[in-house]
């Protein structure tokens, strides 16, 4: 699978239209659902999980996101609130731009615009992709489509170059499989070839 990696905005570059580093504690919210868009946010440093809950209070994650990685991005262009939460998961630092300044920035930069649209785009393909592998029963289907997906943010071509950062727990939350099923297929995965695992960690 040839990867795209989403585009950072040069920090130099949001910093000249006033944007601000902030810290974050973990388990903070930077946001929260049914929150308006304020603003760009752009990790730094850290890890941030996109998550909502449902009626019985099912925890359900979309992305867990990491350094260089932006996230609320779509919201700014629309008059819309968040339908997500924004968790942190350990000590971040995230440069965050206003909205109005994150507009003109647009406007005054066409190939940040540009580049924008074209991650944005990147981002909904390979969502739909792997929206419709998670409506497979086939747990390695699952699987993998959330693994493409999240290596699609990476610059990672090779196979068994993308280190996945999550945890058997975390991998079953986004797939929506018991962790059981998570363990037992990753086992099934890495004998076919599929995954390479070391000390726990995956790599696909």
């Amino acid at each position: 699978m040839k990867t795209i990696s989403c585009m950072k905005i040069d920090e130099q570059l949001l910093k000249s239209y006033s944007a601000e580093i902030k810290t974050y504690k973990e388990k903070e919210i930077i946001f929260r659902e049914g929150d308006s868009p304020f603003f760009y946010f752009q990790i730094i440093e850290g890890s941030v999980k996109i998550n909502n809950y449902n009626e019985e209070g099912k925890e359900f994650i979309h992305n867990i996101l990491g350094n260089g990685q932006s996230f609320g991005d779509p919201m700014l262009f629309i008059d819309k609130q968040y339908p997500v939460n924004a968790v942190v998961l350990k000590p971040t630092t995230i440069i965050r731009l206003p909205r109005k300044n994150f507009i003109n920035l647009i406007k005054e930069n066409p190939h940040v615009s540009l580049e924008l649209n074209a991650c944005l785009s990147h981002r909904l393909y390979y969502k739909t992709i792997m929206t419709q592998n998670m409506a497979s029963h086939n747990p390695i289907k699952r699987i993998t489509g959330l693994f493409d997906y999240l290596k699609s943010y990476s610059d990672c071509d090779d196979t068994h170059s993308f280190n996945v950062k999550l945890t058997r727990q975390q991998i079953a939350d986004l797939t929506g499989l018991r962790v059981e099923t998570i363990i037992r297929t990753i086992k099934k995965m890495e004998k076919d070839s599929l995954v390479k695992v070391h000390e726990r960690k995956i790599c696909y």
